[in-house]
């Protein structure tokens, strides 16, 4: 076999010549794919290779992006830029004799004959591809559109998430003085130090007690209905275990007893103080995080499947410039947080508005609701002192108080130090734990008439503790418990999903893995529209982007991946509405755009 044919790649900074046997070809006007069988280096078979010169990317002919100097480019490498697949190679080169404008796909040399010669029909043929290649160019249209236009909600939702988990930190330092106490050697009843937190503020209605979880901690007397505080909200009177002190009062909310920065942190990552309308934002980010996150995914892991190492896929090259090096910081960075960008997506939309209530609804279907402890409190007509039989769980308990009933209104103390009707909260707190229900807990007073105390544990950090009882507030017998090690799977998967999204399952190390992630997501966006900005022409001063990817990418997949695809778009959209919706609006627009370009060109030749 002859010796192999090799372009020698000139010195950088060369400009519109490329070497081919001591021949110096002009390099301007001509496409033509050169095709030159190289031997393998082991002295395996030989393949199909080039080897090609750096060359600036303005150029007027083709678009090559070449590997490093004095590398091999072999028929799988993906490095044209026009979306034809992996397996074309598009760049200048020259025929001397032809002198035509061709443009060609790298094949085999072994095959008979080359895409020119091969019959229109043939070629055309060509263009249907299956697997992977087939779907790059739809994906990675897909993703260029979902980047730019979806990107500005994530990159919200990134900031807002980054400033979220670092409020649990900050929560302790500023509200130091509510929070802690110095450890004493006695504790006051729990009902003492309601009433002490009554005394001091008389406003509202008692809604619940957590009492101090450890020594040095304050207990905390949850009120609703106080003036100023919202209705989803309360103020919490934190009160000294010890001595009665009532150490100040603040707003609260949520399971997790947020304070004013985190509840206000909170709502900005949600809804961003807009109310329910505010909360598409952050659904819409939810709902497409994964596709754009899954769909980078594809692209990068394609893009250096030929390399075969991890330091090609998980590292960046620091030898790129450019855009390249954008990109493999882009690629490179996205392989570490893909995963935890699947799980945000995910566990953000298990509490969401409209997929949320599909997830529900489906778990409900599957017998993997969450379950809670029956507030239903019956009385036995023959043995009115043996109330409390047990009941079914079902019932939610309540958070709000209600006049009238024992201790509920601030006049009458029965909730807190018992009365004919109501044993008080002491009573009840030593049932829960003669149950075995630990600290932290909170104690969440009767709602109405014939209802129950409910003593749930709170800890959000692992080991979870979730266990809840309810309390017959007449007898301060235990009516109904629910145990957390009997909860279904999909239950206890959706406690833990949505414990580490918040940050609270795994405590500072869980806060420092998503302030990386919220990092590592802003930098992707960043990183991105910095590509569609190094991709913008720069033959002319008015300001423009970067081109998008051609449409009709959908025209080469396959029917038999085609139909599929399209079915499983259509479920995925109906699962998650805003997905879909907005899907549907990015196509119609598409549309749009392609008529008036169509309408554009076709009065060209006119003007």
């Amino acid at each position: 076999m002859a010796p192999p044919t090799r372009f020698r790649p000139r010195p950088r900074g060369s400009y519109g010549t490329l070497r081919h046997d001591q021949q110096e070809l002009p390099a301007a006007g001509y496409r033509k794919t050169i095709l030159l069988p190289v031997n393998h280096p082991s002295g395996q078979p030989p393949r199909p290779a080039v080897r090609a010169s750096r060359m600036p990317v303005d150029r007027p002919v083709g678009h090559l992006t070449a590997p490093r100097r004095n590398s091999t480019l072999r028929s799988s490498d993906s490095l044209n830029r026009n979306g034809s697949g992996p397996d074309h190679l598009t760049f200048p080169a020259f025929d001397l004799g032809a002198r035509v404008p061709t443009e060609q796909r790298l094949v085999p040399s072994e095959a008979d004959e080359t895409p020119d010669a091969a019959a229109p029909g043939e070629r055309q043929k060509a263009v249907r591809r299956s697997g992977w290649a087939a779907l790059r160019p739809l994906v990675l249209r897909l993703h260029f559109y979902a980047g730019v236009l979806v990107a500005p909600f994530l990159l919200v939702a990134a900031v807002t998430g980054l400033l979220y988990a670092a409020s649990f930190q900050a929560e302790k330092v500023l509200y130091a003085h509510e929070l802690s106490v110095p450890a004493g050697d006695r504790t006051l009843p729990l009902s003492q130090q309601v009433a002490k937190a009554r005394a001091a503020h008389p406003e509202g209605a008692v809604a619940a007690v957590r009492p101090a979880p450890e020594p040095g901690d304050t207990t905390r007397v949850l009120l609703s209905g106080a003036p100023g505080v919202p209705e989803d909200h309360q103020l919490a009177v934190f009160v000294d275990p010890h001595t009665g002190e009532v150490r100040g009062a603040l707003e609260t909310y949520g399971s997790t007893g947020a304070l004013p920065l985190r509840t206000w942190l909170d709502s900005l990552h949600r809804d961003l103080h807009l109310g329910e309308n505010g909360r598409l934002y952050s659904e819409l980010a939810a709902s497409w995080l994964w596709v754009v996150a899954g769909g980078g995914l594809a692209l990068w892991i394609g893009r250096r499947r030929t390399q075969r190492t991890v330091r090609a896929l998980a590292l960046p090259d620091r030898t790129a410039t450019g855009r390249r090096r954008t990109l493999s910081w882009h690629g490179a960075v996205g392989v570490w947080a893909a995963g935890g960008l699947f799980f945000l997506s995910a566990t953000g939309l298990t509490w969401s508005g409209y997929a949320g209530a599909h997830i529900d609804a489906f778990r409900r279907s599957l017998g993997q609701a969450t379950p809670s402890v029956s507030t239903a409190v019956t009385v036995d007509a023959a043995d009115p002192g043996n109330a409390g039989h047990h009941a079914h769980h079902g019932g939610a308990g309540g958070t709000a108080g209600m006049p009238g009933m024992p201790g509920m209104d601030g006049k009458r103390s029965g909730a807190s130090s018992g009365s004919a009707t109501d044993v008080g909260v002491d009573r009840v707190l030593a049932a829960a734990r003669a149950e075995g229900l630990s600290s932290p807990v909170e104690i969440d007073l009767p709602t109405a008439k014939g209802t129950a105390y409910v003593v749930k544990q709170v800890r959000r950090s692992w080991p979870e503790k979730q266990d809840a009882v309810a309390v017959d507030p007449a007898t301060g017998r235990v009516t109904d418990v629910s145990r957390f090690a009997d909860y279904p799977v999909l239950a206890k998967l959706t406690r833990y999903g949505i414990d580490l999204h918040t940050g609270t399952l795994f405590g500072l190390v869980n806060q420092i893995a998503l302030a990386a992630l919220a990092l590592a997501l802003v930098f992707l966006i960043l990183w991105g529209y910095r590509m569609w900005w190094q991709r913008r022409p720069t033959h002319g001063r008015t300001l423009s982007f970067g081109r998008p990817v051609p449409r009709g990418a959908w025209r080469r997949v396959p029917l038999p991946v085609l139909l599929p695809l399209v079915c499983g778009v259509a479920a995925v959209g109906w699962a998650v509405p805003l997905l879909g919706v907005s899907l549907l609006g990015f196509l119609l627009v598409d549309v749009v755009l392609g008529v008036l370009a169509h309408r554009r060109r076709a009065a060209a030749p006119a003007d």
